[in-house]
Parts: C-alpha cells; structure tokens; sequence
C-alpha cells in the first residue's frame, strides 16, 4: 500500500467534495474541468501537502482563488480522514496538515504487508526479460560488465516488486566472428608451445592476453600435440570449445558470486543450428526489407530509420542530414553477421517467447545500434519502438588516492570481475554500481573498505546494525516489539519521529520510481535517506528509560525501519548485517 499515493487521493477527494457542497448551495458552478494537483511541498512546515486546484480553477470559475479556496475550507470535512487542518496559503494553494491516523495506518501498512511491502501492481500481468551482462566469452569480465550486472540484476528486482512476471537472461556470443578469432588466438598459442614463439606468428587482431596463453597451455597439458596436424577447422573448432568449456562455467561462478543468477543463459549458436537466423532473414526478405549488392545480402536499414522518423514527426530536411546507412545480413561467403543473430535473437525474444517488454543493460558505445535493432523488429511487425527498451550506462572509472586504477595489484593484468570482489567486498561492489545509469561513475577502492559514515553501505547497514543492537538490548530487559495495534501513536509527536514515518512511506515511491524510470538507484538514495532519517530520529528521541507507553511506541518505529532498510537492501541485493 502507497500511503503517500492513499494521502494523495484523499486530498483530491476531500477538495472534490467540498467543492461539490459549494456548487450543491449554489456558491459555485456545478461543474468545473479541473483536476485537483496534489504535491508534496518542499517545504513542509505550513503543510504535508497542497492542491493548487483553486488556483487552476480560479478562471473557468471567474472568481478569485483565494475566494474559492475560502469557499472550500470553510465546507472541508476533516474527520476521520489523515488530515488534521487544511489552510488557505499564498494566491490560494490549500494546504493540508497530517494528522495521527496517516502516521499510525503507515506503520500498520509495513507490519501488515511484512516483505511485500513497496510492492505494486503498476506492471501487473506484464511478462519482462531483461538482458543484461552478455559479455563475450573470449575472456575475462570487465568494469563494465560489474556495472551492468548490478544494474540488469537490480532493474528485474524492483520490476518484479512492481508486479511484472521478469526473466533474467545472459546471450552468450559463443558463435561467428569473434569465437573464430579466439581460436585462432588460442591456435597460435598452442603452436607456439610446440614450435616456439618466432615461429609462430600470432593474429594482428587476436585477443593479447594472458587468459589466452593460460588456456593454450591447459589444452596442451591435456592433448599434447595431437592437434598439431589436424585439420585447421577441426583444431579450430576443438580449441574454441575448450575455451568455452572453461570461460562460462567462471563467468557463471563470477557472476553467481557477485549475487547474480540468471533464468537462462542462451546461446547465440542454438539460433544458427536450428536456422532460425536464416529464417528470421529469409521473413525480412519476403516483407520486401532486403536487397542483393555484390554477393551479399543486405538490410534496408536507412529505409526503415526513415520511415519511423517520418511517423515521430521528424522533418524532412532533418533526415536528410543523418548518416543513414544499410546492414549486411549475409556476407557474400554465406555467412550471417552478428547484426542477423541480434535481429533472430530478439526476434525470438518476441515472436516465440511472448514477452511483452525488453530490457537490454547497454554500453553506451552500443548507442548506434539502439535504433537499427528497434527498426529491424518493426520491420518484422513486433513493435521494436515500444516493446525494446535499451538503457545505456556511462564508463566506469576505477580510481585509489585520486589515481585511475587500470591495473590489478595481484594480476598485474587488467582488472578484472575477479579481481574487483578480491578486492572489495561484494555489498560494497553492488551498491557502488547500483548509481544512475546513464551517469559516468568513479569507482573509489579506498572508499568502498571504508568502515565510516563517509561509505554509504556501511553507513546504511550500520543503521540496520544499530537497531538490532538496540532490540537485543531491549528484549534482555523485557521490552518486546509490540504489534502496531498496542501502540499509542498519537504519543509520537517529535520532528524526528514524524520525519522518519514519512521517510518509511517513500520507499513505496521509490520502488515506483525505480521501476517506471529504469534507474534502480532510487533505492540507494532512498535508504541513504532513511539511514540518515533514524540516526536523527535515535539522537533526538530516547528510547531506552522512557515510560512504556513512549517506549513502546518508538521501539515499534524502530523495529519498522529496521524492516524496511532490510527489505531496501535486499532488492539491491545487499546484506543488512545484525551486527558490525
């Protein structure tokens, strides 16, 4: 339950009626097109929330606002509602004050729901998949696939809060040019154990490091020279499966790790052995979107890109002015390019699988190929413009004393996944990458070990900490957590503890906001606000001494906080440790 969404709509429905009374004595018009605005005000201290109805009504009505605000509360009926008093502010805003009820029905509202609370329907009966990682499985992951699993893995939490059915997927490319390129990496260094590293010389565009070298010997150590005059697509073909056997199963344990699971890791080659590469291009073909130019088989993807800004009311002389360019499907040898995988991959994703809604997590250096994919899927008549949704996230930037970090003290080697959550323990990686997607990030080592208030988890989960010390300490004295209905909470009058219910109701609108927005950092924000909502709340407010009914009452609201920051984390995939 939405307490602040609940407040929102009794403000609009007591002006309503108040209104109604008004025009029911003739005071005013029967009927007015306006729909009460209902906000939070920055600042509170005249109000919890105002409707600036009078103000838009005002004109259609030909009256003052401050008159028709004066009509209305002098007909508003209070009773029995969340609000205390309302008052006429400014040119005519209506403000209205909570009263005890609101703060009392919030607490209730995350007793009542326990771990479901924050949840929505907002996307129920909805089926997501979002993909996220994908990284090639020629190496090692990198920085950014540490950002973008948080990211993907976060995003699919706070859609399930917000009622979606969600699948989580990994695309491996364990097929077409860059698996040819890793064997052919792997052959050269193989051949270079057998034969010497001058004799042997190793691709221009081959994959340079030390995991390659690393895999060569294991795969000599294992078959010897038995390879050596195979044929060269046997060897080929030999040498990139034993890469794949021994790169996914770490990506899995990485990734596993770091606190990610997925639904399915789907591969790229499963689309080109059943031939649904072919026939996803052969379907472009016959809807009259392909062309033949020297051998190859091509994609009218200017065509397509023009049509969409025509209908997005782009104007002419402006598209002239793109660099619209055609995609090769398939190359003038027969083979397909990674383009027509893509296009059969989320094809598939729509047209076999029936999800409503795709997700994928992004680099922004893919940013070019948003538009030519969702063009594709329209071209294929699956609505790639509203079903695709891509969210493109900004470098990271590894960073200790101020300096770029490019190198793994261990590894020497680039530093890589495994060598981050050596480094850094993992509810400090998760919450660190959690930030907003499309912002550049500096990754700062010296501060994720912190153990200060400075480091934001740790600031968070000492809160949590704090308040089971406190329960401990309490239960040993004999003060249980009572059930909300035992507590007075008419007794919790301070700034602090008001504040801090407030701040317990706004995680139902982050969850929201992190779902509708895609930018499931609203929810690190919002715990840093509630851990700095219950320190302020225990610095202010005794507990410990205090007369039961007192006692009671607040250790119920701390008690409340402790689920709720324990749930916030949770979705961000973090621990909310007892004690530290």
């Amino acid at each position: 339950m939405n307490m602040i969404q609940n407040a929102k709509d009794q403000v609009l429905s007591l002006t309503l009626q108040a209104y109604q009374k008004a025009a029911a004595e003739g005071l005013l018009p029967e009927e007015v097109a306006v729909k009460p605005s209902v906000e939070i005000p920055k600042d509170t201290s005249n109000g919890d929330y105002t409707t600036t109805f009078c103000l838009a009504a005002a004109k259609a009505l030909r009256k003052n606002p401050r008159e028709v605000a004066q009509l209305l509360c002098e007909r508003m009926e209070l009773e029995g509602s969340y609000f205390t008093s309302v008052e006429i502010a400014g040119p005519g805003f209506l403000n209205f004050r909570l009263g005890s009820k609101w703060f009392a029905d919030t607490v209730t509202c995350v007793e009542a729901e326990g771990e479901a609370y924050g949840s929505n329907e907002m996307l129920a009966g909805k089926k997501y998949m979002v993909e996220f990682v994908s990284a090639n499985p020629t190496g090692p992951m990198h920085m950014g696939n540490a950002r973008g699993g948080v990211l993907g893995d976060t995003l699919a939490s706070v859609l399930q809060k917000s009622g979606a059915e969600v699948w989580r997927e990994f695309y491996v490319n364990d097929a077409g040019n860059q698996i040819e390129k890793f064997a052919k990496s792997l052959e050269a260094r193989y051949l270079q154990i057998i034969h010497g590293e001058e004799a042997v010389a190793f691709p221009e565009d081959g994959y340079q490091g030390d995991d390659i070298r690393e895999l060569a010997k294991k795969f000599y150590e294992i078959h010897g020279e038995a390879y050596v005059n195979a044929d060269e697509q046997a060897r080929h073909d030999a040498l990139a499966q034993f890469g794949l056997e021994h790169n996914i199963p770490k990506m899995k344990s990485d990734l596993a790790r770091y606190g990610i699971q997925y639904d399915e890791w789907f591969f790229e080659s499963s689309l080109h052995n059943s031939g649904y590469v072919a026939d996803s291009v052969q379907a472009l073909t016959e809807k009259g979107w392909t062309y033949e130019k020297d051998g190859a088989l091509w994609l009218k993807t200017a065509e397509i890109l023009r049509e969409n800004l025509r209908k997005a009311g782009k104007k002419e002389e402006d598209i002239e002015k793109l660099d619209l360019k055609d995609d090769v499907l398939r190359r003038a040898n027969g083979f397909y390019t990674y383009f027509a995988a893509d296009i059969a991959y989320h094809r598939n994703k729509f047209a076999v699988r029936g999800f409503d809604k795709v997700i994928n997590i992004w680099g922004a250096d893919h940013h070019g190929h948003v538009a030519r994919l969702k063009g594709a899927m329209d071209a294929m008549g699956l609505d790639g413009e509203n079903r695709l949704d891509i969210v493109l996230m900004q470098l990271v930037k590894l960073v200790e004393n101020g300096e770029v970090v490019r190198m793994s003290k261990r590894t020497g080697k680039a530093v890589s996944l495994t060598d981050l959550l050596d480094m850094v323990p993992v509810d400090a990686c998760r919450y660190f990458f959690n930030a907003k997607p499309e912002t550049q990030m500096e990754f700062d080592l010296g501060l994720a070990v912190r153990e200060d208030s400075e480091n934001p988890v740790y600031y968070v989960q000492y809160a949590h900490a704090r308040i089971c010390t406190l329960l401990k300490a309490l239960a040993a004295e004999g003060h249980a957590v009572p059930a909300a209905a035992d507590v007075d909470f008419a007794l919790l009058t301070d700034d602090a503890e008001l504040a801090l219910i407030k701040q317990l109701a706004v995680y139902c609108e982050a969850v929201r906001l992190a779902a509708q927005n895609y930018d499931p950092s609203h929810i690190n924000r919002y715990l840093i606000d509630l851990a700095a909502a219950f320190h302020k709340f225990y610095s202010a407010c005794r507990i410990k001494g205090e007369e039961e009914s007192v006692l009671c009452a607040r250790l119920k609201l701390a008690d409340t906080t402790r689920a709720v920051l324990a749930g916030g984390m949770a979705l961000i995939g973090c621990r909310a440790p007892e004690k530290m």
